[in-house]
């Protein structure tokens, strides 16, 4: 991808291209005219009362969650196109004599029909996987239980989580970072919190544990399960909350491996390692492994010795189950959706086995099937406009930066340093991996599955004291997602979300701005929310701040926070200031950076009024609508206790509240309920 740089020099012709987009596609846009749903919106509501409601109420009143799906709206519609474009690139692999086809599309067609051969998995059984089964049954001490949490090619689960990636101290070298993990359900409140949808989790969590075991054919599944339970519970005591968990500097924790098992005695590092292909010596000696929640490790390390070995091999085997229940017959299939689909998403249905299938191969070969999605859906066109949006984003950062009268010259200084050295990355990698060893065989989904699991942790590992690859995506092209990553200092954009409602070509350029502009200015300003910030323009963690403009920048962002935390997603259960900070001063800095850079593509000109809307009207409007949601109560809860995402309804009321040309937008006046004076705004980027 070309460096910042290279597109800050195309800066000048950036306004002509992007004022020409919308006049470029022929015919309407997606929704609307030119963009907006208005039959969406409920105008009965006043915009400074509640303006999701004001933009979507209609819409929301009258959206049905698909009993297959966890919510609808906006990002579940595209979700729902991108996974029809996948079953297309499927069916037309499928329709080709198998002599027509390369190497790498034989193993997405093989992969594929494996995973949609529901006869051929009934009538295996639990053959596949007796091999697996009887390893964990044949574990006689806590060496072995560690050696088989260190084993990736059999998916099970381990009470210390590990990757590799680059080393946030020094971004040019790969380093091994050791993380907490060891739970079934997706956070720590969902065992400790006192609240009765979580109590009922609990039960249905021991009841999945019980039958789980209970298909494997266990005796007293009952009270096994019940002891895989308390082991959890305890595992959830020792973990860090997860708004602790986003702090980079609490996170870096570097020791060898010898000081890692002196400060976490109880649990076998050398064999867990070993197991892995870790070595403790490096080129450069000792080996340095980054340690993230290091005051729950020996307390986790302590359970772990205290934890009979019983115990250990039945929590692995559930774990296992789980892990691998898609691959597995109905029985097995069923039961895990039953807690994790219903209990936890709120599902009333599984997914077709068709759309799971699509899912599998975006998840297992994602660059051979992003290869051939961006070759039918997302041609050099479609990245050159987008490029094109977000060098211009960056130039609105670039003139905000020099604005802000909060900061002094020397900490802009270096903010605009960093921001000249982000790296944007638009619809798809420059370089595809290579899958050429992967074994993928038609008669073999586990197999499959495990060879998959070895082939990704190889991948990594062979390159652990390699240079290291800046431009490496960490999504697939038919991904509806966009981040950034503070290591490289780098924003991704991949394809499948570059398309209406987010970006569409016919809409108005206030819509565009309001929609992809502000998840453009959004990813950007990743780069400087409270832990983003922390890191320099080479990806490096070290603060570049002086400590007056840290402590002004913390003072604003402690108060947003206090904001949201005001906020329910259902009612007794409020958002997480803290956890949500990052994403929420995203969405703040996208929204006011983003107006900033559609002001600019105007040139000095006055908007056009359309369907007596102005043009700042018609980008809130856009915002807006681009978050369109409606959560399953039970997902909702999942969101808002362990996503760091505020839900749909803040991340459109929280971050406008604080913005100025809203108000003038819109007449937002005192009296009106989510007005803010002027001194309680947060204003930060």
């Amino acid at each position: 991808m070309r460096k910042f740089s290279f597109v800050l020099a195309g800066l000048a012709c950036t306004t002509l291209a992007v004022a020409a987009l919308a006049q470029a596609g022929a015919g309407h846009a997606q929704l609307g005219a030119w963009g907006v749903d208005l039959s969406g919106m409920d105008t009965s509501v006043k915009p400074g009362d509640d303006f999701f409601d004001y933009a979507n109420g209609k819409w929301f009143a009258g959206a049905v969650i698909p009993p297959d799906r966890t919510s609808t709206g906006s990002f579940q519609d595209l979700q729902i196109l991108s996974e029809k474009r996948m079953r297309d690139i499927v069916d037309g692999l499928e329709a080709k004599p198998r002599a027509q086809l390369n190497d790498e599309e034989k193993k997405l067609r093989d992969l594929y029909d494996a995973f949609t051969d529901t006869a051929q998995i009934e009538k295996r059984g639990l053959a596949p996987v007796k091999k697996d089964l009887a390893y964990f049954a044949s574990l006689r001490t806590l060496t072995d239980v560690a050696r088989a949490m260190g084993d990736h090619a059999r998916p099970t689960e381990s009470l210390f989580g590990d990757f590799i990636n680059a080393n946030a101290k020094n971004s040019n070298e790969y380093v091994t970072t050791v993380t907490q993990s060891g739970l079934g359900m997706p956070d720590r409140d969902y065992y400790l919190k006192d609240d009765p949808a979580l109590s009922a989790a609990r039960t249905a969590y021991r009841k999945y544990l019980a039958t789980m075991l209970t298909l494997t054919g266990a005796k007293n599944a009952e009270a096994r399960a019940d002891a895989i339970f308390k082991l959890e519970t305890e595992i959830a005591k020792a973990h860090w909350p997860a708004a602790d968990r986003r702090n980079a500097d609490k996170t870096y924790n570097p020791m060898t491996i010898a000081q890692l098992d002196a400060f976490a005695p109880g649990f076998p590092w050398d064999a867990f390692f070993t197991a892995q292909g870790i070595s403790a010596k490096g080129p450069k000696g000792d080996r340095i492994i980054i340690v993230r929640e290091n005051t729950a490790f020996p307390a986790m390390a302590q359970i772990f010795s205290a934890t009979p070995l019983p115990v250990w091999r039945d929590w692995l085997t559930v774990h296992y189950l789980h892990n691998m229940s898609a691959f597995l017959p109905k029985r097995f299939d069923d039961a895990d959706f039953e807690f994790y689909g219903k209990t936890l998403g709120g599902q009333a249905e599984q997914l077709p086995r068709a759309i799971r299938g699509v899912h599998l191969l975006d998840t297992r070969l994602g660059h051979p099937l992003g290869k051939l999605y961006v070759a039918k859906y997302f041609p050099p066109s479609s990245k050159a406009k987008v490029e094109a949006l977000v060098a211009n984003l960056l130039k609105a950062y670039d003139a905000d930066i020099r604005t802000i009268t909060w900061m002094s010259e020397a900490t802009k200084e270096k903010a605009l340093e960093k921001l000249h050295k982000f790296t944007p990355h638009v619809g798809y990698p420059d370089k595809w991996r290579d899958y050429s060893k992967l074994v993928i065989t038609r008669d073999d989904l586990v197999g499959d599955i495990e060879r998959s699991n070895e082939f990704e942790w190889r991948y990594r590992l062979d390159r652990i004291d390699q240079p290291v690859d800046r431009n490496e995506w960490g999504m697939t092209p038919p991904t509806i997602n966009a981040y950034y990553t503070p290591l490289f200092n780098s924003i991704f954009f991949p394809a499948a979300i570059l398309q209406p409602p987010f970006f569409d070509p016919n809409a108005d350029d206030a819509v565009n701005y309001g929609a992809i502009g502000v998840v453009m200015g959004h990813e950007i300003g990743h780069g400087f929310d409270d832990q983003g910030s922390k890191y320099t323009g080479d990806g490096i963690l070290q603060s570049w701040w002086t400590a007056e403009d840290r402590k002004a920048f913390d003072a604003r962002t402690s108060n947003l926070g206090a904001q949201y935390s005001s906020y329910e997603g259902l009612p007794g259960l409020h958002v997480n200031g803290k956890l949500t900070m990052g994403e929420n001063i995203g969405d703040l800095s996208g929204v006011a950076i983003s107006l900033k850079a559609y002001h600019l593509s105007l040139g000095g000109k006055p908007a056009p009024v359309l369907d007596g809307f102005t043009g700042d009207q018609r980008f809130f409007l856009g915002y807006a609508q681009v978050w369109r949601g409606k959560y399953r109560d039970a997902q909702m809860r999942q969101q808002v206790l362990s996503n760091p995402h505020s839900p749909p309804h803040w991340r459109v009321v929280g971050p406008l509240r604080n913005v100025d040309g809203w108000y003038a937008a819109f007449g937002v006046k005192p009296g009106d309920k989510y007005y803010l004076p002027p001194d309680q705004r947060v204003h930060i980027w």
